[in-house]
């Protein structure tokens, strides 16, 4: 079993006072009393729900060896040596990161944030280095690989905590991995979780900035100043060659290069000044197809997958992989072609029918925006959606979804995304209110139940008609205030559409 001295994965954590033993050996970290074992350190850390000070007494129960807390912390036993720090989620990154060797410092991490578009970069990037010969992990919402293939995300949380995230990185670093690409989340990246805060940055990415998650940062202000907290981290890196990336054409793009010392350049698709200028877009359903100029050399490239909007993703891992690696535009650009789409983004689902049947993650008012216009343009007929919002998150983007769905929908069915806590159907309500072109029990309907609301969407599609499945794509749950429901989206779209007797894939 793996030890370490209690002031060594401390060392780097302001210590304000302590009590107990002077020197403690521990078996490992906890910040959950309910898994903690015997030799450990639980650090008691502000949840979302609950607070870890109100569990230390438990956690001792359960056999913490030392506690480290920043509110109070009640009488212990004189064996276990408790600390208190101004952060408790800090001081967990901090030691999270010392725990497992700082292996950050091992491996070259690049980090991308944005509103839209992370998951897919990180996909793109992955796959792009791994082409071009690198061993490479990543950590996404959608996938985790430390080396290998990737596999599901196991965490229901994009970011997961640091334990978790310092651990994953160190199993890189065993498996002689040349980079790790890491989805870098707002709620990753704030100081009120500290989940990034012990990682070291080689490169950042900025995708773009739009409404979302503002009942947790509190503004949006706040939203872009976490998000900008990847770039800074670049700062606190000496090696030369640390870069960013971001996107010219989203206006907060001047916030994330000046957070950060090192080298940023910007890509554009809109003409704009920049380092990176997109031109040539060429789109059909299944290829898209463009040129990229930097510093005065052009090159063509294209990618088997629609969206005008993948095309800045690919941009984006094509610099990164050019920064990171050393090799040529050229060299990777002609990888790109092999490129595939993470699941759940665009994913069609053929089993006969006469219609069309897409799952994607869309889930943002500005994702909205970027794919109904695709889905829209590519459709003969009708475009019926169906979606919903989640529950204990933004509120403020509910009536945005319902407007931009309004604006390219014939028809629309709203249903449960993760209502967790929240009455469903006032959700939907809330959704409904922006909806100002549809008419409830006309060509709006709406139906907390979400296998419902597909079945009724689908049985109204007729030969031509696009139903578009948006909000879930990969994930494995619907939260309800009882807990997590099995989902699995295109296994239930698959399920109805054999229901209605398709069933040839």
């Amino acid at each position: 079993m793996l030890r370490h001295l209690l002031s060594d994965i401390l060392s780097e954590v302001n210590i304000l006072e302590s009590d107990g033993p002077p020197e403690i050996e521990v078996t490992g970290l906890s910040y959950d009393s309910r898994t903690t074992q015997p030799g450990q350190v639980f650090f008691a850390i502000h949840g979302f729900h609950v607070d870890g000070h109100d569990y230390i007494a438990r956690a001792i129960d359960k056999g913490a060896v030392a506690v480290v807390y920043s509110d109070d912390c009640p009488e212990t036993p004189g064996q276990v040596r408790t600390l208190r720090v101004a952060d408790s989620r800090l001081a967990l990154s901090m030691a999270a990161s010392a725990w497992y060797g700082c292996p950050s410092s091992r491996i070259p991490c690049i980090g991308i944030t944005g509103t839209d578009g992370k998951s897919t970069t990180v996909h793109f990037l992955w796959q792009i280095l791994r082409k071009a010969g690198f061993r490479t992990g990543c950590v996404s919402t959608v996938y985790v690989s430390t080396g290998n293939d990737t596999e599901k995300n196991p965490f229901r949380q994009s970011t997961p905590e640091a334990p978790e995230i310092h651990a994953i990185l160190s199993r890189m670093v065993e498996n002689g991995c040349a980079f790790a690409v890491v989805e870098a989340t707002s709620h990753g990246l704030s100081t009120k979780t500290h989940r990034l805060s012990g990682v070291r940055w080689l490169g950042a990415v900025f995708t773009n900035l739009g409404h979302e998650h503002l009942e947790f940062h509190g503004s949006f202000e706040q939203y872009r100043e976490d998000k900008c907290r990847l770039f800074g981290g670049l700062t606190a890196n000496d090696d030369q060659k640390a870069f960013g990336i971001v996107n010219a054409d989203d206006e907060n793009s001047v916030f994330f290069e000046s957070a950060t010392s090192h080298q940023v350049i910007g890509i554009s698709l809109t003409g704009n000044d920049a380092d990176v200028r997109i031109t040539g877009i060429d789109e059909t359903p299944t290829e898209t197809s463009f040129t990229l100029t930097y510093r005065g050399a052009s090159l063509r490239t294209s990618i088997r997958i629609p969206g005008r909007y993948n095309v800045f993703n690919t941009a984006a891992a094509l610099m990164a992989a050019h920064f990171a690696s050393g090799m040529s535009l050229p060299e990777l650009a002609r990888l790109t072609p092999e490129l595939r789409a993470p699941q759940g983004r665009m994913d069609e689902i053929v089993a006969g029918q006469p219609f069309r049947v897409i799952v994607d993650f869309a889930h943002t008012p500005g994702s909205f925006d970027t794919v109904l216009p695709i889905l829209k343009s590519s459709t003969e007929g009708r475009l019926i959606l169906v979606f919903g919002s989640a529950g204990e998150r933004d509120t403020g983007k509910r009536a945005l979804q319902g407007r931009s769905a309004s604006r390219y929908a014939d028809i629309i069915y709203l249903a449960d995304e993760d209502p967790r806590g929240e009455d469903p159907d006032a959700i939907l309500r809330e959704i409904a209110e922006g909806c100002e072109a549809h008419t409830e029990g006309a060509n709006l309907y709406l139906f907390s139940d979400r296998r419902h609301a597909f079945r009724q969407a689908m049985k109204q599609a007729r030969k031509g008609d696009t139903v578009a499945l948006l909000g879930k794509g990969h994930e494995s749950s619907i939260i309800y205030a009882t807990g997590p429901v099995p989902w699995d989206e295109g296994a239930v779209a698959r399920s109805i559409l054999a229901e209605m007797g398709y069933r040839n894939e």
